[in-house]
């Protein structure tokens, strides 16, 4: 399947620049993090590098949760790596790469209705094609790229809604992220609720598996990895803390209690990629997210791989 720049997502993007808002990568040489944590001699955190990410969480009043894998040398580096954060819009790389999964090259092409009644909000492409309809493949570059939440709903209704996608999921060797409700619900989160949360060593387990295994097709896997590297919501998180130059494919996320994320595939020029997974949240419920504490650990992660 090949990705195309489509005219109506042009549009929206460049409305939503101008307001301010919110090539294949080569196959690891590292097992995921599923395998990794199954291991005893799995590479442990610097604890240098383990103070300095506590040190952004007293800094932002935050807890802050990370998972990064050199896929060359097999590096990680994790912090809070197995405790809940609620996932957010990162689910939408999920919900792609399941419907990707389960369809045919000619199934993108299909005209999917969109009821203006189901528009929920945060749609800037479905809202305005409601009652017209889209294709498969528009939505999922929607949902990907601009976040447009009624276009995640409609790729959960292809999976038959969250429990459809969670068993996607669990075929893709996640029995950790719970999948209970749609958008924008999804997004409630408040502490120790496990619904529609993950952990970051899971997510970065899917991310290297769908963006960097077998789980998909090729011509699956190459649209899922163009279509996250065209996002237009990743430019303050991890983007902002990587070195020019340095190509980024993410979805980002935001949830209530200052949960602010971002998962991602970092390809160095020259080097083996690395898989990452940041998530976060404010202590005080009240507390607006602040994107700089993701690209602040984004730059923490980078310097230690790259040495």
């Amino acid at each position: 399947m090949r990705l195309t720049t489509l005219p109506v997502l042009a549009a929206v993007a460049a409305v939503i620049a101008g307001c301010g808002a919110d090539d294949t990568p080569p196959a690891p040489a590292a097992p995921s993090p599923a395998e990794t944590s199954a291991s005893p001699a799995a590479p442990t955190t610097d604890p240098v590098v383990a103070a300095a990410l506590t040190a952004l969480e007293d800094d932002y009043a935050a807890r802050l949760g990370v998972y990064a894998i050199d896929t060359g040398s097999g590096q990680i580096v994790e912090h809070r790596p197995d405790e809940r954060f609620a996932f957010a819009s990162t689910h939408k790389m999920l919900s792609a790469a399941a419907v990707l999964q389960a369809t045919e090259p000619a199934d993108l092409d299909q005209l999917i209705e969109v009821d203006a009644a189901e528009v929920v909000g945060w749609s800037p492409v479905t809202e305005p094609a409601a009652g017209v309809g889209l294709t498969l493949l528009e939505i999922i570059e929607a949902a990907i790229t601009l976040s447009d939440n009624t276009a995640a709903n409609l790729l959960f209704e292809q999976l038959g809604g969250p429990d459809g996608l969670e068993a996607a999921v669990r075929g893709f060797g996640d029995t950790t992220t719970s999948f209970d409700r749609i958008e924008p619900g999804l997004s409630d989160w408040v502490p120790g609720e496990e619904r529609d949360t993950t952990t970051p060593r899971a997510m970065a387990g899917n991310v290297q598996d769908l963006l960097l295994g077998d789980l998909l097709a090729d011509e699956d896997r190459t649209l899922l990895h163009d279509t996250m590297r065209a996002n237009t919501t990743g430019d303050e998180l991890i983007r902002a803390g990587v070195p020019d130059g340095w190509v980024v494919a993410d979805k980002t996320g935001s949830a209530t209690h200052g949960g602010r994320n971002d998962v991602a595939v970092i390809e160095p020029p020259g080097a083996a990629p690395i898989v990452l997974a940041v998530y976060s949240n404010r202590l005080d419920p009240e507390a607006e997210s602040d994107p700089a504490l993701i690209a602040a650990a984004t730059e923490i992660v980078v310097d230690e791989l790259s040495d």
